[in-house]
């Protein structure tokens, strides 16, 4: 029997076996002493994307083809199951979240302002702190299989600096688990109200944060109410990254020109300040309506000002093209977004079932397809943030997570438990849970 990247092992020998580390021997001095040499761990009888069994090898958090000389390594045995790399999520927001606590009803909402007045209602109305609440999603995420995050805090003079604080609380207390880039977001608009400006100033100059965000320049955040800031919100956005070095995430919900019109001006700003690689833009709801010549002329565009995208999938006209940009030259990633807050009750951070998502939205049912979605949500988010590939070979992170199943479109399918996480070769989470 054979699957897309190798030949499946069955019977006897492809039964599971609990995941249990392998004891040293009684009396070994080592399992009493600090090793002085490299930390090894050797995951023993693992199925790399469905393939045959082998060992993975994690030296120092790297994976290699063999055993150093003279090494003495943990061993854990993986039981025949099957191996895939860890996910990247490109875009969620912890601090909106309502994981973990009580049910809460949403009311109707017609757009982003009402969106907006709901977030700070739900914020009043939840017990828990908003950086106890981001650590418990984002501990869910890592023990679901989320090596690297960028997550969003609203900042506004409804919540001050507190997303942004509660957030890095959560990053420093998941150290060595998930990788977090943070984004300062504007979430009510940087020209809308007063006071957003200094506190995206005051984010910048505080050393938490990676990037900067804005929304809809050209809709929601294009005019504002009585003492709203004069100007443009790219002028100011661009000009603080600048100023303190940080990188740039825009949210784009607008469609059609007034969607294409502020990505076209982002790519032009990207393009003249040499910020490539450093700007992204979330949903870009516009560019999912396109096709053909136009589709590829914008992800040229994007490509070569080095503007890249994420996309949340949504719905089957919000998911980006991504393979289509992708072969163009342009980075897309896939985000949670939202998860269990005032703007929807779905999501759970699971980045496995967000390539799921993706694949339904796509209507995917060849194998290729189903792989192109896991790869968007291991790599795709990787390339974005600036990571190494964890894709199992000699030479990568040892970043992966053992699940059952036979093969890669099989597991973005039935979605399987993830039974043990690796992170830099250390033992991070068993059966759905950070250990």
């Amino acid at each position: 029997m054979r699957g897309p990247h190798g030949p499946l092992r069955t019977g006897p020998s492809a039964r599971r076996r609990p995941l249990l580390p392998v004891p040293r021997p009684t009396g070994d001095p080592v399992a009493s002493q600090p090793s002085p040499g490299p930390s090894v761990t050797v995951f023993r009888d693992v199925r790399p994307f469905g393939g045959p069994a082998v060992d993975l090898v994690a030296v120092d958090g790297v994976l290699v083809d063999s055993m150093p000389d003279g090494a003495v390594a943990e061993v854990v045995d993986g039981g025949g199951r099957m191996a895939l790399p860890t996910l990247v999520d490109a875009h969620i927001h912890p601090d909106k979240t309502a994981w973990g606590e009580s049910w809460r009803s949403r009311k109707a909402a017609r757009g982003i302002a009402d969106y907006v007045a709901g977030d700070v209602e739900l914020a009043r109305a939840l017990p828990t702190p908003v950086g106890e609440r981001a650590y418990r999603l984002m501990a869910h995420a890592a023990a679901q299989g989320t090596r690297a995050m960028r997550a969003h805090a609203d900042v506004a003079p409804a919540f001050g600096l507190a997303g942004l604080e509660g957030i890095a609380g959560a990053r420093e207390r998941l150290r060595g688990i998930v990788d977090v880039e943070l984004v300062a977001f504007p979430q009510h608009g940087v020209l809308r109200i007063p006071g957003v400006v200094e506190l995206l100033e005051e984010a910048a100059a505080s050393g938490l944060i990676t990037h900067v965000g804005g929304i809809d320049p050209a809709g929601f955040d294009a005019t504002g109410g009585p003492g709203a800031v004069d100007g443009d919100q790219l002028d100011i956005v661009f000009a603080l990254a600048e100023r303190h070095g940080l990188g740039i995430d825009l949210h784009l919900h607008d469609r059609g020109e007034r969607g294409l019109v502020p990505l076209r001006d982002i790519a032009a700003r990207t393009r003249a300040l040499g910020l490539g690689g450093k700007v992204s833009v979330a949903h870009a709801f516009a560019v999912a309506q396109l096709s053909g010549k136009e589709l590829d002329e914008t992800a040229d565009l994007l490509a070569d000002a080095g503007v890249a995208l994420t996309t949340v999938a949504l719905s089957e006209v919000t998911v980006l093209p991504f393979r289509r940009l992708a072969e163009r030259g342009v980075r897309v990633g896939l985000g949670s977004d939202g998860v269990r807050d005032n703007w929807s009750p779905f999501g759970n951070a699971d980045m496995l079932h967000r390539a799921w998502l993706a694949g339904w939205a796509l209507d995917a049912r060849l194998d290729e397809e189903l792989t192109a979605c896991f790869e968007l949500a291991a790599h795709g988010g990787a390339e974005l943030l600036g990571l190494e590939r964890a894709d199992l070979r000699p030479g990568a992170p040892a970043d992966f997570m053992l699940v059952d199943g036979e093969c890669v479109p099989q597991a973005v399918v039935d979605v399987p438990r993830r039974e043990l996480v690796v992170r830099a070769g250390r033992v991070v989470a068993r059966d759905g849970a950070l250990v």
